[in-house]
């Protein structure tokens, strides 16, 4: 009976969801105020009724209910506990059920936080909101069902994918999923405001929160998946430049212009149009990258290889939400005027530079992934676009972009000079300068040595966005120090997210000067490798809870000193009679020794070996950045609704209340 209740929440959603995009949506249209109220406790019913769903999903799938095909085809009786709990969301349809329980999520958390909104537009944006989520509901209950029943019930499932059953995996994808279902809320807002035909600062003010929370999350979300194909696929790489991975990219850069884009929103109301654009662009990319993962057009380890039928199904719901959002931008976007003027060398200069550099990254970005799949399907070419092309195509457009972060925040609004900005990064200049030549003389080729200057450049670029707000050296101590207890949590934000991307640089550019080989080694055999002596002592078999192993015992000393012992695997599924490899990894955090154990051949065993430099440094950046973008969003002016208290005037009289705008 379990699964039926399941089945009948989907369902319930699918009619909240019909509601919530209908009712809001017209009482805005015909300002009645009774119908516009409807709209918070229509999100909330979607997101109750949704969370029921997920939440049956997941119990019979830690309860081992095999009467359901879903279970039955993804679960075993041997899996643990906490893959079968993460499994819920480990598959097709249990993924798209995550997606709707997240957008309705966005839905509650609009009707829960926007209470300070006007009331016609959080009435638009839940009502936006609402109609996305009904598409995705209906796909599911439709085409995707997670509670279709299978009799009879299998004795054990057919087990989980085995890549799936690792724990850096189990969390990517909700993750990910805030991320990517986060933009909805910009994007219901860029509707919104198409439909009521006004863009002001305030409606800047209120997108930037909603864009900064998915923009953490998809950053952390991107990162994690970067960091499971680098220990767990045995490569020992960190992006490959598959057009799964590029499909998460292209919203990260489309949403990092639009967080920048929204500030110059709020502070000149110039870009109306654009934001609005780069917010409908942004989620446009996420259900692309939906569509791309789901149609199975794609051979990838990231995608689903499913039916294309499903992928008819998203491709229509994809055309139907871009396309109603296009053109009601074509019809409406001629509205959004800007008043605000800038001079092109100013702070909003620099943010509009940002935003073109970013924007045609994507560009190039898209064309690579999208390109191939075309000239296959109407050229009948098979092309494959691979990391010589984008590195080769995104290098130049992305050392700009480093460049103008750093001058950016030294320049004033609406008008600046560029020389006075360009002094006070002096030393920052000398310094990456410095740094960049040093890495040449120590072996690293032009690009490397030239990302390591642009890392250096960030990092120091941010800390002189200190220097200069707190006039460090140029008045007393004492007071330097109050001027930075005072300083708002978004400017460290701000900063914190400009050096975590300088960090993540420099991780890139040391893995460059990294070294790795591939050798066939018998126990008691020792291979040199980058200064260390990496001895193979056994092979021997271990036992896991739904798999066997082979492991391989390798101990690393330098100069006859013990360094680490690594002990990487290679386990067998027999359920899904599939072999993966389990890299081992010893890290300083300055570099990593990597291990990776392959086929044996005559009672030698194949090891794929690496001594990657600064490879740590790659997430750990991308961590800084999405820490930097939670500081700044923990900053009352940029938090949606947070009343900022002002000091009230005495009362007149006694027992008087305090004034209007006490709480403003």
């Amino acid at each position: 009976m379990t699964p039926e209740l399941g089945h009948f929440a989907l369902a319930l959603a699918v009619a909240f969801g019909f509601a919530q995009a209908i009712i809001p949506l017209w009482g805005a249209q015909r300002g009645d105020a009774r119908m516009m109220q409807a709209a918070p406790a229509l999100a909330i019913g979607q997101l109750i009724a949704l969370a029921t769903s997920f939440g049956v999903l997941m119990w019979v799938s830690v309860d081992n209910d095999f009467s359901v095909l879903n279970v039955a085809e993804n679960s075993h009786s041997l899996k643990p506990l906490l893959y079968r709990i993460t499994g819920t969301w480990g598959n097709h349809e249990g993924s798209i059920l995550l997606w709707c329980l997240i957008i309705a999520i966005c839905g509650g958390a609009v009707a829960a936080f926007g209470r300070n909104l006007p009331a016609s537009l959080r009435a638009r944006v839940i009502g936006v909101l609402g109609a996305s989520a009904c598409g995705f509901t209906l796909f599911a209950l439709i085409e995707s069902n997670p509670f279709l029943r299978i009799w009879p019930p299998p004795i054990d499932g057919r087990d989980m994918n085995p890549l799936l059953q690792d724990l850096g995996l189990a969390i990517h994808p909700p993750i990910l999923y805030m991320g990517y279902v986060g933009f909805a809320v910009p994007f219901a807002f860029a509707v919104a405001a198409l439909l009521e035909g006004r863009v002001d600062a305030s409606w800047g003010r209120w997108v930037r929160p909603w864009t900064l929370a998915a923009w953490c999350f998809l950053t952390s979300g991107i990162a994690l998946g970067s960091w499971w194909a680098y220990y767990e696929l045995g490569w020992g790489g960190y992006w490959f430049w598959d057009p799964v991975e590029n499909a998460s990219l292209l919203p990260w850069l489309t949403g990092t212009a639009l967080l920048h884009s929204a500030i110059v929103v709020e502070k000149r109301e110039s870009l109306k149009a654009w934001t609005v654009l780069l917010a409908i662009g942004t989620f446009s990319f996420s259900l692309s990258g939906t569509f791309l993962v789901r149609s199975g057009i794609l051979n990838s380890v990231h995608s689903f290889a499913n039916d294309p039928a499903r992928g008819v199904f998203i491709l229509g719901l994809l055309g139907l939400v871009i396309g109603t959002a296009l053109v009601l931008f074509a019809w409406r976007g001629a509205a959004l005027s800007s008043s605000g003027l800038f001079a092109p060398i100013s702070r909003e200069g620099g943010l509009v530079l940002n935003n073109i550099l970013l924007c045609a990254i994507a560009a190039v970005v898209a064309t690579g992934t999208i390109y191939p799949l075309f000239a296959d399907l109407v050229l009948g070419q098979k092309l494959s676009v691979g990391a010589p092309f984008f590195n080769a195509t995104v290098l130049p457009l992305a050392v700009p972009v480093f460049v103008a972060m750093a001058v950016g925040p030294m320049l004033s609004w609406k008008r600046a000079a560029l020389g006075p900005a360009l002094v006070r990064l002096w030393w920052a200049a000398v310094a990456a300068a410095g740094i960049g030549l040093w890495a040449s003389f120590g072996g690293a080729k032009l690009l490397p040595a030239l990302a390591f200057g642009c890392a250096a450049w960030l990092i120091l670029g941010a800390l002189t966005d200190i220097v200069e707000r707190i006039r460090l050296f140029r008045i007393a101590p004492g007071a330097s120090l109050r001027r930075l207890a005072s300083l708002p949590r978004g400017v460290f934000g701000g900063a914190l997210g400009h050096a975590g991307l300088g960090v993540t640089i420099a991780g890139i550019a040391g893995m460059s000067l990294s070294v790795s080989t591939i050798v066939l080694v018998k126990p008691g055999e020792t291979v040199h490798l980058a200064g260390y002596d990496w001895h193979l002592v056994d092979l021997h078999d271990a036992a896991g809870p739904n798999y066997a192993a082979r492991v391989a015992t390798i101990q690393v000393s330098r100069d006859g000193r013990p360094v680490a012992v690594l002990a990487p695997e290679r386990r067998s599924f027999p359920v899904q009679r599939m072999t993966t490899t389990e890299a081992k990894i010893e890290t300083n955090f300055l570099r990593d020794l990597y291990a990776v154990l392959g086929e044996e051949r005559d009672g030698a065993a194949v090891l794929r070996l690496h001594d990657n430099i600064l490879a740590p440094w790659i997430w750990l950046g991308a961590l800084v950045m999405a820490a930097g973008g939670m500081l700044s969003l923990s900053d009352r002016r940029l938090r949606l609704g947070a009343p900022v208290r002002r000091a009230a005037a005495a009362p007149a009289t006694p027992g008087a209340s305090a004034p209007p705008g006490a709480l403003a």
